[in-house]
């Protein structure tokens, strides 16, 4: 999982971008990078780490320019050094700098064409360098200098025929514009904003409407799966359905955990939805066990506090906070390397003992992807005077590799992985485990939603929505996964500056 920008403005957008950047950096730890352009000069900064610490006074003062796009990355697999860190460059045709979200199921074939084909190298092992060859060898079939938003659409098109898997992208051409697309499942989120500047509208695309709504951008809609968008250097916005068959099958995990609760994804309030989890959760707790002895109920934090206050109201059980959180510990479940999330738990988490002294609690979390936090709070509940311990997942056990941009990959991984319930709670040490029913987590996210007749849920039922994911596929990227390659490269990257004269 990725965070992505694009902002075409009147004034430098440097500012605008980093602080978007920051309002997306939940959706990724891994490293940062902006590109901007100025006349036909264009500047690029990015390195491994957070968006305060890859972004010092001196890069941002080379930033120039009214034009640019950034990227937060969150390694799923393969090499992990700072040469993947994103924008991705190609200086052939326009120069173009690109920005994605999501993951190539057919990356090796599209690799070999792009070789053989096209006679593009490819120096990563980056499925996002993969796509912006791509882009640029069907961007490159147009014989005009000057780049019209119809070219574009075309370009897009032939992407769309030759890409398969999960993409959102923003790509930044220079002098010409932004060019932003969905894949035509619009299984990864982004959004457009619009504001008037005094002079003159200024449009921008992100991950995340909460990126906009900080900016001063009012949310005016989804792209839509499948759709570009152009954004010309006048600020002028042209959009234009690209794939022949769309179909609205977003990421419901988007809604369970990666998003914040503060954004609007394909018209579903995220928040809104994660109260409905909390109802539906309550509900069958109430229907298994009616004569439950819950005493308090308690969230993990952050991403499950929505959830289990809903669910503590539906229950009629107390509701308190029983742990502390440092917010100075990233997301561990979007850390590089179990060694790591392990020890990251006891970090970030600290129990209030009083909470739990000689108490029956529940815990409430919003999901169980390895089992590793659930299994340390668990025994940190117990060792701060628990009599019973329960524990609730606001999803449904995931059990399936995820392979549109998740760092899901391998199956032997996952906790439920060829595990019923009742083994999963011995694994992490609860009294009783209640998951989520799936038809339940759909009925909560897709109540107020338009135009969607399903989600990705792949994770939980093995179901994937693009139809072309094989145990052979499945089986290569377990191979590739490694958490002993993810080792980070501190080498120092100041900001790049690309010169492209005509």
């Amino acid at each position: 999982m990725c965070g992505i920008i694009g902002i075409v403005a009147k004034t430098p957008v440097n500012q605008a971008l980093y602080d978007g950047l920051t309002m997306l950096q939940h959706r990724g730890q891994d490293a940062a990078g902006i590109i901007t352009c100025d006349q036909d000069r264009m500047y690029m900064r990015k390195d491994n780490g957070l968006v305060r610490d890859v972004f010092r006074t001196r890069h941002m003062l080379r930033l120039k320019g009214n034009i640019g796009i950034g990227h937060v990355r969150y390694p799923t697999a393969g090499c992990f050094t700072s040469a993947e860190a994103q924008p991705f460059y190609v200086n052939s045709p326009f120069g173009i700098a690109l920005a994605h979200n999501g993951n190539l199921t057919n990356a090796e074939k599209l690799k070999r064409e792009l070789f053989v084909q096209d006679r593009r190298h490819i120096n990563t092992d980056s499925d996002s360098e993969i796509l912006l060859n791509v882009l640029a060898h069907e961007l490159d079939t147009t014989s005009q200098l000057q780049l019209h938003a119809e070219d574009a659409f075309k370009a897009v098109a032939a992407v769309h025929k030759r890409c398969r898997g999960a993409y959102a992208v923003v790509t930044l051409i220079a002098g010409r514009g932004i060019l932003a697309f969905r894949d035509p499942h619009g299984i990864r989120p982004l959004a457009i904003g619009v504001r008037d500047s005094g002079n003159g509208k200024e449009h921008a695309v992100a991950s995340e409407s909460v990126a906009l709504g900080v900016l001063g951008y009012e949310l005016l809609r989804d792209v839509a799966p499948g759709e570009a968008v152009f954004i010309d250097m006048d600020g002028e916005l042209h959009a234009q359905q690209c794939a022949e068959n769309p179909e609205l099958t977003p990421c419901i995990f988007e809604h369970v955990y990666f998003a914040r609760p503060d954004s609007m994804i394909d018209g579903i309030s995220v928040y809104k939805a994660r109260m409905r989890m909390g109802d539906y959760l309550a509900a069958k707790i109430k229907r298994l066990k009616p004569d439950h002895d819950i005493d308090v109920v308690l969230p993990i934090p952050d991403t499950s506090r929505t959830a289990a206050l809903q669910l503590s109201y539906a229950l009629g059980v107390n509701y308190s906070e029983g742990f502390i959180k440092n917010r100075y510990i990233g997301r561990t479940f979007i850390m590089p390397g179990q060694t790591q999330r392990k020890k990251s738990v006891r970090q970030k988490l600290n129990p209030i003992e009083l909470e739990f002294r000689g108490k029956n609690v529940l815990l409430v979390d919003d999901s169980i992807v390895r089992g590793t936090t659930s299994k340390q709070i668990i025994q940190m509940a117990r060792d701060s005077g628990a009599k019973k311990v329960y524990f609730a997942s606001a999803a449904p056990p995931v059990r399936y590799p995820n392979v549109y941009g998740i760092d899901m990959p391998a199956a032997h991984e996952l906790i439920g992985h060829g595990r019923n319930e009742d083994e999963i709670a011995a694994v992490i040490g609860a009294d009783w485990l209640i998951y989520q029913d799936l038809a339940d987590l759909v009925k909560a996210v897709r109540k107020k939603a338009k135009g969607i007749k399903r989600f990705d849920t792949a994770v939980f039922n093995g179901e994937y929505v693009t139809g072309d994911v094989e145990q052979t596929y499945l089986e290569r990227i377990e191979a590739q996964r490694n958490d002993d390659v993810r080792i980070a490269d501190k080498e120092d990257n100041e900001v790049m500056e690309i010169h492209n004269s005509v």
